[in-house]
């Protein structure tokens, strides 16, 4: 098990609520996240079936932007992997490295990212995207060159909801890190370290 936020003491703070102590509104909002593609509640889901009304709205965005979007699924996956990187979250972490690798993101550039290192090697479309994932976290905002070679390589649409992408992952990172929501890593997977403070 994967702790999720590095302060200490550690200890999950909104687990998963008993059936029999969720409100009607918990239950259905549980239910809908069963009942699509997602298939379960769990990640951040915890900690947002406490508002389950902002639970449906988020899981709604999520759901477009994973898998209804024009991003490429190889630039999906990593940019995903650099928001849980600089988040310092485990869950989305170890979820999605392993979709990178799988989607044709080198394995060398996910394991340099988890040490945080520069990721390498990367395909040019790859590093554009990391480019402005990292001056959109970094500095709010991406450069004009930036926004001139991804407008040009990815189209406005996808730069656009690659930008979404980021924003929805760096929030629900930020709800996991504040409900310090636990993962079960895959069989010798390894997590992020924390960064030092």
């Amino acid at each position: 098990m994967l702790q999720q936020g590095h302060t200490q003491p550690w200890a999950e703070r909104i687990p998963m609520p008993a059936a029999d102590a969720m409100s009607a509104e918990q239950r259905a909002a549980a239910q809908a996240l069963i009942d699509g593609p997602r298939k379960a509640v769990f990640g951040p889901f915890l900690p947002l079936l406490q508002s389950p009304v902002l639970m449906d709205r988020i899981g709604s965005t999520g759901e477009y932007l994973r898998f209804d979007s024009q991003i490429d699924a190889r630039v999906r996956e990593l940019v995903t992997c650099v928001v849980a990187r600089h988040t310092g979250n485990q869950f989305e972490w170890a979820m999605h490295a392993p979709a990178a690798v799988k989607a044709g993101v080198s394995a060398d550039a996910i394991e340099a990212l988890r040490l945080g290192r520069r990721a390498a090697p990367l395909a040019d479309d790859e590093q554009l995207a990391v480019d402005l994932a990292l001056e959109l976290l970094l500095q709010h905002g991406i450069s004009e060159p930036t926004w001139r070679a991804a407008d040009a390589r990815f189209g406005t649409r996808t730069v656009v909801e690659l930008s979404a992408l980021i924003g929805y992952f760096t929030m629900v990172c930020w709800v996991m890190n504040v409900a310090h929501t636990p993962v079960k890593a895959a069989e010798g997977q390894t997590g992020l370290v924390p960064f030092p403070l």
